[in-house]
C-alpha cells in the first residue's frame, strides 16, 4: 500500500500535521517520541525500521 502525505510513515495513522521527509509524513507525536527514545531502547530499532521505508520508496 502506497503511503501519502496524510498517513504517518511511523504509526500509520491519518494525520494532518508533522514533518515531511522525501514526501513521507512523520506526525508530531511520532517525531517527539523518536527524539526522546534512547538508542539503547528496543523502540529505537522499530523507528529505524520504519524510517527505512522512506529510503526503500525512494529507490523503487
Amino acid at each position: 500500500m502506497e503511503q501519502n502525505a496524510e498517513v504517518c510513515i511511523i504509526c500509520g495513522r491519518d494525520q494532518q500535521t508533522g514533518i515531511l521527509i522525501c514526501d513521507q509524513l512523520i506526525c508530531e507525536q511520532c517525531e517527539q517520541e523518536m527524539i526522546r527514545t534512547d538508542v539503547k531502547e528496543e523502540k529505537y530499532h522499530f523507528f529505524v525500521d520504519q524510517m527505512k521505508k522512506i529510503w526503500y520508496k525512494m529507490t523503487s
